[in-house]
């Protein structure tokens, strides 16, 4: 008897021949599908390689300027030694084959790891498609490594760009209140987001004192999601303050600005908020803001006006910090200089490139910085969020933040931070800067009864526990020990209702780090501690 025909048309034929014949159609139909994503994926694939090669290297034409621009000056006043010229040159080859490496190793890594996952995929994916077994085809996989491909590519520099219409300080919103001003600074009331708060006039003051090279908006992170560092002390009542620097490149005041500026500009502030709510002020410094604010209360110019110092995630002994040192380390002697990240402006004033700085911090890390290794992780970031794609806020503002928040910076203040990384504080507590011909010492804080919390970050791989800590073999000061990583306070950690928030008392936790710190087995965050610094006035001033 005959066999009879396929429902297909494939008459005369077996039925099992007709179902090959079918299954290697599909085939045929889902692998040219799957070649056109393929083909579209590789095209953006290399669009986004190349616009993340692009940012990262945009900042050496500025450096490569500023170099050669030292070093003529340098050869121009100094007697030419060839030997030492070229033996420093030949370490500094050196010293740039070995980034070479780094990036090229970290880069290599990133890429196999991202390949390798996709082509295990690909790999089922095809097999699924060719036999029928259950399981995503080969053009579905295809199409939807595209989809994320094209969404890191296109739109989320996009959403990057917009969020910055939310992200950071926005003085115009009316939000803020000009209290003061100096030639150099402006200091902003923060005004409660919480319409339900009202700020305590009689209560304890406190000015905030941004980082130097991360720049202010960190710290006023995304205030509409209720994540920002100083909102989180308005949010509570706290008369807050945030001491703001002028335009670098369009006030001459700034350009030429020092460390007793600084101080004398501080001492100001801090004048007009004892006469206004009749308290000391609590002075809190994140990061470099940190050891700014250290320095001015040790300079002796605050004293009467500042009882309390906060200092967050701040290199307070920059020679202790491994990561920058084993940096500089490798880096020959002739080229530690900050000269190398200045540029000179119309009127002759030269100031810190804060696009080659923060250039800078990206290379001691080259590894995990370089273009290609944050290409995959942005990919590897939205894959595991998987369909549908969206942007997460935080995300956004993170790396708007680290994209377009460069400003270029006071030279006479860089250099106080660039000293401590050059010259530990010695065995008696002394750093390595003055400030008005004095010497500062560490142990000034427990002389004039000045109480100290320092913050720091388990995970910090900008500032390590041991340069944030340096004032501990001098001084007893409260820690508060904290997850994550360098900007959590200001960004994890400043929404009210998050595990470690900034007004709460917080478990220690398990890491041998919080354990060593952990006095009473909670820790306190900076807004609870000035909370509890307002109390004990409130209880004294009642005694």
């Amino acid at each position: 008897m005959g066999s009879s025909g396929s429902e297909d048309g494939s008459r005369g034929l077996p039925d099992h021949w007709g179902k090959i014949f079918a299954d290697l159609w599909n085939w045929n139909e889902k692998t040219a599908e799957a070649s056109i994503n393929m083909a579209g994926g590789a095209q953006t694939y290399w669009a986004g390689i190349f616009n993340y090669v692009n940012e990262f290297v945009a900042p050496a034409w500025a450096a490569l300027s500023a170099f050669a621009a030292v070093e003529k000056e340098k050869l121009a006043r100094a007697p030419f030694d060839a030997y030492e010229t070229l033996k420093s040159y030949a370490e500094l080859a050196q010293f740039n084959l070995e980034l070479g490496t780094r990036q090229l190793t970290g880069s290599l890594l990133a890429v196999n790891e991202y390949q390798l996952g996709h082509l295990n995929e690909i790999l089922a994916a095809s097999l699924a498609t060719l036999f029928g077994t259950k399981g995503e085809d080969i053009a579905s996989v295809t199409e939807r490594h595209r989809k994320f491909l094209d969404f890191v590519v296109n739109t989320y520099p996009a959403a990057i760009r917009d969020i910055g219409s939310e992200y950071g300080f926005h003085l115009e919103s009316g939000g803020y209140v000009k209290a003061a001003e100096t030639d150099r600074f402006c200091l902003y009331r923060v005004l409660p987001t919480d319409p339900g708060v009202k700020v305590r006039e009689d209560g304890k003051p406190v000015i905030v004192i941004p980082p130097v090279v991360l720049g202010p908006n960190i710290l006023a992170f995304l205030p509409g999601e209720s994540k920002s560092y100083v909102h989180a002390f308005a949010n509570q009542g706290i008369p807050t303050y945030a001491r703001l620097l002028k335009d670098v490149v369009a006030t001459p005041a700034v350009q030429v600005m020092t460390g007793e500026d600084d101080a004398s500009d501080t001492r100001f502030f801090c004048e007009q908020l004892v006469a206004r709510h009749g308290r000391p002020v609590t002075l809190n410094g994140i990061c470099q803001g940190g050891f700014i604010a250290a320095v001015d209360v040790l300079s002796g110019e605050l004293d009467g006006l500042v009882d309390a110092l906060i200092t967050c995630v701040a290199p307070m002994d920059g020679s202790r910090s491994r990561s920058i040192i084993e940096y500089m380390k490798h880096l020959p002697p002739r080229f530690r200089d900050l000269g190398h990240s200045m540029k000179t402006l119309p009127n002759g004033n030269r100031v810190i490139d804060g696009k080659i700085l923060g250039w800078v911090y990206k290379l001691r890390s080259i590894e995990k910085e370089s273009p290609v290794v944050t290409f995959h992780r942005d990919l590897g970031m939205f894959e595991r969020q998987g369909l549908p794609l969206r942007v997460n806020k935080t995300a956004a503002a993170i790396n708007h933040w680290m994209i377009h928040d460069r400003m270029d910076l006071p030279a006479g203040v860089v250099e106080l931070s660039f000293k401590s990384y050059i010259t530990p504080v010695d065995r008696d507590g002394n750093l390595p800067i003055t400030l008005f011909g004095r010497p500062l010492n560490f142990k000034r804080i427990a002389e004039k009864g000045v109480r100290w919390l320092i913050c720091i970050a388990e995970k910090d791989d900008l500032v390590e526990e041991e340069s944030s800590l340096a004032p501990l073999d001098h001084v007893d000061a409260e820690v508060s020990v904290f997850p994550k990583g360098h900007v959590a306070i200001a960004t994890s950690w400043s929404l009210p209702t998050s595990e470690c928030a900034l007004h709460k008392r917080f478990a220690s936790g398990g890491s041998q780090l919080a354990r060593r710190f952990a006095r009473t087995g909670t820790f306190r965050g900076p807004v609870r501690y000035q909370l509890d610094l307002e109390e004990a006035l409130k209880k004294r001033d009642a005694a």
